[in-house]
């Protein structure tokens, strides 16, 4: 099969944003779409303007952030260390198995009463909800990557007198699964992303409140601004994670 450019592939890929949103546009403009329902691609600018001028923006933006990086961290942690932990003990292994069986197939939405009740219409509500869906994907990426290591490079630790638990986590196990755990976190971020909206739906301040309220007016300019925003503040967050994932697993080059 043949292989485009890199340069080629992003002519394409550009070429094929701007005709969407040009399609997107002349529908409207024909009358082909609804109006009142769909806003025109041309007016959203000027809305994002509208937005940052008011203060309204930044409000959103940073309150979204501080209830997701709460999530993003606590579930990261968690996620790893339960997933390498259970990788690495079989008898932790098999008393978590049948639980991380029963709570795996729960979204993280359906835990938002529990959320309310326990900590009430806070950030830390959004922010345990967001831990949740940040969890599993960490921990089944962790397991994975762990068991996944080659049982001889343990051979190798035990025949040079490294064979205890932390000499065979910090210098086989986590270097030799580095590229999956780091795949995991890599996921955890747009991961946290799709949850931070729904978990601000109920009330606490942030980027899906704000949604909220625009589409009870109809303004569907507004709701695509924020959608843009998470969209931008997603590839933002991955490019700098991939920059620092580069660096770490350099010694792959």
């Amino acid at each position: 099969m043949t292989r485009l450019s890199h340069h080629r592939r992003t002519l394409l890929s550009a070429a094929g944003l701007i005709s969407l949103v040009a399609l997107w546009e002349l529908a409207l403009r024909l009358g082909l779409l609804p109006g009142n329902l769909v806003p025109l691609p041309s007016s959203i600018p000027t809305e994002f303007w509208a937005e940052i001028r008011d203060g309204i923006w930044l409000d959103v933006v940073l309150a979204s952030l501080s209830h997701y990086s709460t999530g993003l961290a606590i579930g990261s942690l968690l996620g790893i260390a339960v997933g390498v932990g259970a990788a690495l003990e079989p008898t932790f292994d098999a008393i978590q198995s049948w639980l991380a069986r029963l709570l795996r197939p729960i979204p993280p939405l359906a835990w938002i009463p529990f959320a309310i009740i326990w900590f009430g219409v806070t950030e830390t509500a959004a922010a345990f909800i967001i831990s949740i869906g940040v969890f599993w994907i960490n921990y089944f990426a962790s397991y994975s990557a762990v068991r996944a290591v080659d049982d001889g490079y343990y051979e190798v630790a035990q025949a040079f007198g490294q064979g205890r638990f932390m000499a065979r986590l910090c210098k086989v196990s986590l270097p030799a699964a580095a590229p999956g755990i780091l795949g995991g976190l890599r996921a955890g971020f747009g991961q946290g992303w799709m949850t931070v909206v729904a978990a601000e739906l109920f009330g606490i301040p942030g980027i899906g409140q704000r949604m909220m309220e625009a589409s009870g007016l109809l303004a569907t300019d507004i709701v695509v601004v924020y959608m843009l925003t998470i969209a931008a503040l997603y590839a933002l967050f991955d490019f700098l994670f991939m920059s620092i994932q580069r660096r770490i697993l350099r010694w792959q080059s």
